[in-house]
């Protein structure tokens, strides 16, 4: 199946908590790709001003749904939560 939607978070993650965040990414991947519907890809993006997780999506609404579903509200976003410095940007793209 192809990407035709990409759901990107942007965070804002001190150096000494990004280890912590990359756990988060890593003890949710498995499970995002093999539960939530719609999900093909997701990726882990590291610069020195921010980390970025690039989820890709068959369609926009899969991307949207996923804001809203049990993995993301009670898990994802609690664990990531503590860790950030600011509030997260949360964008969803189509692929032209």
């Amino acid at each position: 199946m192809k990407v035709s939607a990409y759901l990107e978070i942007t965070m804002k993650i001190d150096e000494a908590n990004r280890p912590a965040a990359a756990k988060v990414y890593t003890d949710y991947r498995g499970p995002f790709l093999e539960q939530i519907p719609g999900a093909l890809t997701k990726d882990l993006l590291v610069r020195e001003e921010d980390v970025q997780v690039l989820h890709g999506f068959d369609s926009a609404e899969h991307a949207q749904a996923y804001l809203q579903s049990e993995m993301f509200t009670n898990d994802v976003f609690v664990g990531l939560k503590p860790l950030w410095s600011g509030e997260p940007e949360v964008k969803i793209y189509t692929v032209a």
